[in-house]
C-alpha cells in the first residue's frame, strides 16, 4: 500500500513539474513543511518534529526527538530510560532517541492543515512561475486571444495568464470579438496577491519595431536598423531605417519583393498605413526624407536648437503639412525637430528666400546646417551679390532662370524619367502605389533633365558661375538655405 501511494506521488510531482514548470525540490519541501503544521495541529506543537523525506523514492518519516530521562514528566519530549533501551539498549540518561511518528493517526484537523498548506506551497510558486516567465517578456510581442470586455477593457488570454488591454491602448479604429488572435506588446509586468498582472497594448510604437523583426530577418539579425519611429496608431506611422552593411538597401529590406513583408505589417495592423524612409546623420537631408511623400526644394536645420525651416513647392505645400497638420507633426517626432514648412512664393515673401549662389568649379559646394557657417565661407550676402551681380544676371546667365529649367524637366518627362525615386536617398511611401512596378534611379532622371537643360541654358561665362543642370532659379540661389537633392 506504501509503496502505491508512493507511485502515486512520484507521479503527481512528475505532472505538477511538467505542466507548471514546479520544481520538484520545492514540493517535497512543501510536503516536509505540511506534515510539521500537522504534528503541531494533532499534539498542540512541533519544535521536537523532523521530517525525513527521500527525493527519489518519496518515502517519508516523521520522527520525534525525545531526550532520555530517569522520570518522565513531559512525554512529547521525554522518554524513559526503560523505554529508550528497548529501543537501543545503549542509550544513557541524557540521550536523545528519534522516535518515529505515525501520520497516518492524525485526526482530521491535522489531515485538512497538511492539505492545505501544501496546496498554499503550489499556489505560490506557480505565480511564481507565472511572473517570473512572462516578467522576462516585457517589451516583447506576444499573441494572445481576446476573452472578454471588462467595461471599456478588454481581457487578452496569453496562455498562462490573462492580460489587460485598456482603452487607451487599443487603436480606435479596431473592433474586437471573443476567440480573436491578436498581436500585442507587453507594457509591463506586476507581482499581485492573484498573481502576475500583464498590461498590453496595440497602440506602442515599439509594437511596429517588434513586427518587422518578425517579419525582416535583416531587421531580426541587426543588419538592418531601425533608427526612429514616429507612429498615430490606427492611422500613420513613419520609420527611419539604416543598414549596417553597405550591400543591403534598408529600405527595399523592410518593404520586401512586391511589398511583401511590409504589407504583412500593415494587414496585422489593421491597413495603418507605413512610411518607410532612410535614416541619415545629416539633419537636413533626414528631415526631408521624413516629409515624404512631399518633395523638398530645401532645409536648414539647427541641430543645437532643434528646429529647422523648410520650403517646398507651392503644389507641394498641403502634401508636406498634410491631413490636420499629420505629416508634418509625425515627421517632427521623427526627427526631432520642431519643424517650419513654408511655401516657395511665402519664404520669397518672407524674406526666407534670398538670391544668392554658391561659388561652383565645375561641381556643387558643401550643403550647411546652419547660416554662420554659410556666412563664415562667403562673407555674407552682400557680398556675394557684388561678386556676381545678383540675381539677374545669374539668372541671364542660365538662359532664363526657372522658366529655362522647366522646359527642360518637362522635356525628361515627356520621355518618360520620372523625378521622383524609390531609391537611397528618396523615401518610400506606401500610399504610392509603386510598390511593385519600378525602382527608376534619380540619378537617370536628373541626368536626363540635365542634357535636355544644357541645351537651353548657355554656359556661364569665365569667370563667373558655372550652369548648374537641373537647377530653378528658386533651387539656384539658396545659401541662406541647405541645398537637396543636388546631383554630385
Amino acid at each position: 500500500m506504501a509503496k502505491r501511494a508512493n507511485a502515486e506521488l512520484i507521479e503527481a510531482l512528475a505532472l505538477l513539474e511538467k505542466e507548471k514548470s514546479i520544481k520538484r525540490e520545492t514540493i517535497i519541501e512543501a510536503i516536509q513543511n505540511a506534515l510539521v503544521i500537522a504534528c503541531k495541529s494533532h499534539f498542540g506543537r512541533s519544535d521536537n518534529i523532523n521530517v525525513v523525506m527521500d527525493p527519489e523514492t518519496c518515502e517519508y518519516k516523521v520522527l520525534a526527538a525525545k531526550e532520555v530521562v530517569e522520570d518522565v514528566l513531559d512525554p512529547l519530549e521525554e522518554i524513559s530510560l526503560d523505554e529508550a533501551r528497548e529501543i537501543d539498549s545503549s542509550f544513557q540518561v541524557g540521550d536523545t532517541v528519534h522516535i518515529p511518528v505515525e501520520s497516518q493517526n492524525f485526526g482530521r484537523i491535522a489531515t485538512s492543515a497538511a492539505k492545505n498548506v501544501i496546496l498554499q506551497k503550489i499556489r505560490e510558486e506557480e505565480r511564481s512561475v507565472i511572473f517570473s516567465e512572462y516578467s522576462q517578456k516585457e517589451h516583447q510581442l506576444i499573441t494572445g486571444v481576446v476573452q472578454r470586455y471588462i467595461g471599456k477593457n478588454i481581457s487578452i488570454n496569453l496562455g498562462k495568464v490573462d492580460a489587460i488591454l485598456s482603452e487607451n491602448e487599443q487603436i480606435k479604429t479596431e473592433h474586437y470579438e471573443p476567440t480573436d488572435r491578436i498581436k500585442v506588446y507587453i507594457l509591463d509586468v506586476h507581482e499581485t496577491q492573484k498573481g502576475a498582472r500583464v498590461r498590453v497594448s496595440r497602440t506602442h510604437p515599439e509594437l511596429i519595431r517588434r513586427l518587422f523583426e518578425e517579419e525582416v530577418a535583416e531587421v531580426r539579425d541587426g543588419t538592418v536598423e531601425i533608427k526612429a519611429i514616429a507612429r498615430e496608431a490606427g492611422n500613420r506611422t513613419k520609420i527611419a531605417v539604416a543598414s549596417n552593411d553597405p550591400n543591403v538597401d534598408a529600405v527595399g529590406a523592410c518593404v520586401g519583393m512586391n511589398g511583401s513583408r511590409v504589407n504583412a505589417v500593415v494587414a496585422e495592423l489593421g491597413e495603418e498605413k507605413i512610411d518607410i524612409i532612410e535614416w541619415n546623420e545629416n539633419a537636413a537631408m533626414l528631415i526631408e526624407n521624413a516629409l515624404s511623400p512631399a518633395k523638398v526644394i530645401a532645409v536648414v536645420a539647427d541641430s543645437e536648437e532643434k528646429t529647422a525651416r523648410v520650403v517646398v513647392p507651392d503644389y507641394q505645400l498641403s502634401l508636406a503639412i498634410g491631413r490636420e497638420g499629420q505629416n508634418a507633426r509625425l515627421a517632427a517626432r521623427l526627427t526631432g525637430f520642431k519643424i517650419d514648412i513654408k511655401s516657395e512664393t511665402q519664404a520669397r515673401e518672407a524674406g526666407d528666400f534670398m538670391d544668392y549662389d554658391e561659388e561652383v568649379d565645375g561641381s556643387f559646394g558643401e550643403t550647411y546646417e546652419d547660416l554662420d557657417d554659410i556666412d563664415a565661407e562667403y562673407g555674407g550676402a552682400d557680398d556675394i551679390d557684388a561678386g556676381y551681380g545678383g540675381a539677374d544676371a545669374v539668372d541671364a546667365g542660365y538662359g532664363g532662370g526657372a522658366d529655362g529649367v522647366d522646359a527642360a524637366f518637362d522635356v525628361a518627362e515627356d520621355d518618360g524619367v520620372r523625378p521622383e525615386t524609390y531609391g537611397d536617398r528618396d523615401p518610400v511611401d506606401l500610399d504610392d502605389a509603386a510598390y511593385e512596378d519600378s525602382v527608376p534611379v534619380q540619378q537617370n532622371a536628373v541626368e536626363a533633365a540635365a542634357g535636355s537643360a544644357e541645351d537651353i541654358a548657355e554656359p556661364a561665362a569665365a569667370g563667373s558661375l558655372s550652369p548648374v543642370p537641373g537647377l530653378s532659379e528658386t533651387a539656384a540661389a539658396l545659401l541662406e538655405m541647405e541645398i537637396l537633392d543636388t546631383p554630385s
